[in-house]
Order: structure tokens, then sequence, then C-alpha cells
């Protein structure tokens, strides 16, 4: 996708019709979703590259998101303590909230980095 504002809508929608047609909780599914828009945000926010890729991979128990960019900004990204009135920085903390892991990978040949987030593809039974 090209490294505008509107792939993050983008992004969101193709993400909310794939999980969709295969069935997912419809809260695994939106947080699945937020994760994304969030991970979308941060690679057009902070990687100062023309393209960013975003890859959905599922199995019977987990959905994994993966956002890659170009790597062309500053610094990796970390999780952030915004004070109360910061205007961003909390992205990577609703990433850390809604899934069961995520991490940083280095493209094994050149310049990029994935972000990525795995999350249950079924509900919490004790969120419920």
């Amino acid at each position: 996708m090209p490294a505008v504002p509107a792939s993050v809508r983008a992004a969101r929608t193709g993400m909310r019709e794939l999980l969709t047609a295969r069935g997912v909780a419809p809260e695994v599914r939106d947080n699945a979703v937020m994760v994304t828009s969030e991970l979308v945000t941060n690679a057009l926010t902070h990687s100062a590259g023309d393209r960013v890729v975003c890859r959905l991979h599922l199995t019977a128990d987990r959905i994994r998101v993966e956002v890659e960019d170009q790597a062309r900004g500053p610094a990796r990204p970390t999780l952030r303590c915004p004070g109360p009135d910061a205007q961003n920085g909390r992205g990577l903390l609703l990433v850390d909230a809604l899934s069961g892991a995520w991490g940083v990978t280095d493209a094994p040949d050149g310049p990029g980095r994935t972000v990525w987030a795995e999350l249950r593809r079924s509900p919490d039974p004790a969120a419920g």
C-alpha cells in the first residue's frame, strides 16, 4: 500500500473483511482490526517510507498481523509512556494490551522491518 493516511482505512477494511469471511468471532476480529490500524499508522508516522505491506496469517488458534515498512525512520518501534496530555504515543500500548505478543523483526537482506502482533483466535473466556 502507498504510505498515505488512506491506507490505514484500507488496511482496517481489508482485515475486517478477511476475518469476517473466515468466521473469526466479532470481539477478536475487532481487536485484530484495531491492532492493524495502530501498526499501519505507526509505520506511516515513523518509518518515512513510500509503502507499507500488511499481512495476515491465520492458524487454528492464532491471528498474526504483520506490517512491513522501509525502516527509514530514526528509531525502532518501542513502547512509550506518554503523559496524560500527550497527543500521541499510545499506539503500541494498545497493541500490547490487545495482543498476546508483539515484536519487531529487521529485514534479513536490506532496509526494512516488520512489526508483528499475535492474538488468540478465540475470545478469552476469562474476559467474559
